[in-house]
């Protein structure tokens, strides 16, 4: 992982959802800014990429996860979301529980 940015609210660790998901270091609040996805911008999908909508609304940029933010896993109900490439708690998230997404893939 890319060393140059070190969240400290946040850890990775084994998921009983699926491989290794990222996780709560401390207590998060409803509204908190979980972490920011950082990584460099790509055209081909793979298995960290995130895509985000372009400020047109008329297509995806791609963008490969280097830090830990991209462990992050799927859930129907999770608890936090993206706003472009930042995350935010949906909920109150406690020490040591999964940070999930939706992946949106409807």
């Amino acid at each position: 992982m890319n060393d140059e940015y070190h969240n400290e609210l946040v850890f990775v660790e084994s998921s009983p959802i699926h491989g290794r998901g990222l996780f709560a270091a401390r207590a998060l609040a409803a509204g908190q800014l979980i972490g920011i996805y950082r990584g460099p911008v790509v055209e081909e999908d793979g298995a960290h990429v995130l895509w985000i909508e372009n400020d047109e609304g008329d297509g995806w940029i791609g963008y490969d996860g280097q830090n830990e933010m991209r462990f992050m896993n799927h859930a129907d109900q999770p608890n936090a979301e993206m706003d472009g490439l930042n995350c935010y708690a949906l909920e109150n998230i406690d020490l040591g529980d999964e940070i999930t997404i939706d992946y949106g893939w409807e």
